[in-house]
């Protein structure tokens, strides 16, 4: 048994789908269902006895020790976050009550779980935290990738309360013993990926007929990971990483954003062309960069696939392709999630910036 927070959001939802796809062991997942949240998301493991889904928010101490104490599981990994950058500029306190005070009451949980398990079962137990490249700042255009090593240098509030989330891991493991680990991912996509960042963002608005709204010049640069791929990551680490250690994992796809917007662009017009002709590239427009735009990401993955054997499985070319052919083939879902508070709030932050449509937002 392990217990998944976070667990219906984009990259917990396609975490949970994989374990229970990988195998039988079961998973408790504990999410909030904030506006990214999305039970149907796992709607297809909807009466599996394998999973067993809470409403509950990480920062709830009494709900999580109840859990732990009911289910006995054998980790905890810890997807839950606020995570989108532009809602971070707009309003912080979430981010800080969810990823630093959350993060704190969950690793105080885990440990007081932990130290009363039996020899055995603490050796085994670990406490696996999900982190971004972003709290490593920006790059400059021809500086080496981040290494596990790389200063943290967060130049937002969503970077900044990452990695005071990161340091509170660390701090409990060197501290407290508790038995952690931690990766930092660059830029997911795939399934599920709320369309509020930017390549689902580019999918939907283009098929809507709406602009596609890119930040600057465009030329921000990122490293794009398959969310499937990260999922077989975290497994991996899960199963073999060190004890205190971070992992980067990355795709090994550094791409500008307006690349990214491009090669949508193409794809759709090639799997779902306009009704009127053209190109959806048309669509395209540029709008206002966002305060303090970090300008390069790039994760070094040499560290976890030289110690524990892991490597993307997918390209940028396969990748995407899977990407927009499961948006085409769940344009309900689209539906559904674009129906709530998320569509208010696009238009009221940027309504005068891009038809009602959020502008692009590059983070994992």
């Amino acid at each position: 048994m392990i217990l998944v927070t976070g667990g219906a959001g984009f990259i917990g939802s396609n975490f949970v789908l994989d374990w229970l796809a990988q195998g039988d062991e079961p998973v408790v997942n504990l999410d909030k269902l904030t506006y990214a949240g999305n039970l149907a998301n796992l709607g297809s493991v909807q009466g599996d006895a394998r999973h067993t889904f809470v409403q509950g928010d990480i920062g709830d101490t009494a709900l999580v020790e109840r859990l732990l104490a009911q289910h006995r599981p054998r980790a905890i990994v810890n997807f839950a976050a606020e995570s989108h950058v532009d809602r971070s500029i707009h309003g912080a306190e979430d981010f800080i009550v969810t990823n630093i005070v959350g993060t704190f009451r969950l690793l105080e949980a885990a440990r007081a779980y932990w130290a009363g398990l039996p020899e055995a079962d603490r050796g085994a137990f670990r406490f696996l935290h999900v982190s971004t490249d972003e709290v490593y700042g920006s790059l400059a255009p021809d500086a080496p990738a981040f290494t596990e090593s790389h200063v943290y240098e967060p130049n937002s509030p969503y970077s900044a309360s990452k990695a005071a989330s990161d340091h509170l891991v660390r701090a409990w493991h060197h501290t407290h013993g508790l038995p952690v680990l931690t990766t930092n991912c660059s830029n997911n996509y795939g399934p599920f990926h709320f369309p509020e960042k930017l390549i689902p963002l580019m999918i939907v608005n283009a098929l809507a007929g709406k602009p596609l709204p890119v930040y600057g010049d465009g030329q921000q640069v990122r490293d794009w990971l398959y969310v499937k791929d990260h999922c077989s990551a975290i497994r991996r680490v899960l199963e073999a990483g060190a004890l205190g250690e971070t992992y980067n994992v990355g795709g090994w796809n550094e791409k500008a954003n307006l690349n990214i917007v491009h090669t949508v662009c193409d794809l759709l017009d090639e799997m779902a062309p306009r009704a009127q002709g053209g190109s959806y590239r048309e669509q395209i427009t540029h709008v206002k960069d966002r305060p303090g735009h970090d300008r390069r990401y790039a994760i070094d993955a040499r560290k976890i696939e030289r110690e524990l054997g892991w490597k993307p499985a997918e390209t940028f070319d396969t990748g995407i392709r899977k990407t927009i052919a499961w948006y085409l083939a769940n344009e309900a879902w689209v539906r559904d999630v674009q129906s709530g508070g998320y569509r208010d709030w696009v238009a009221a932050q940027y309504g005068a910036q891009g038809g009602n449509a959020a502008v692009a937002q590059p983070a994992a």
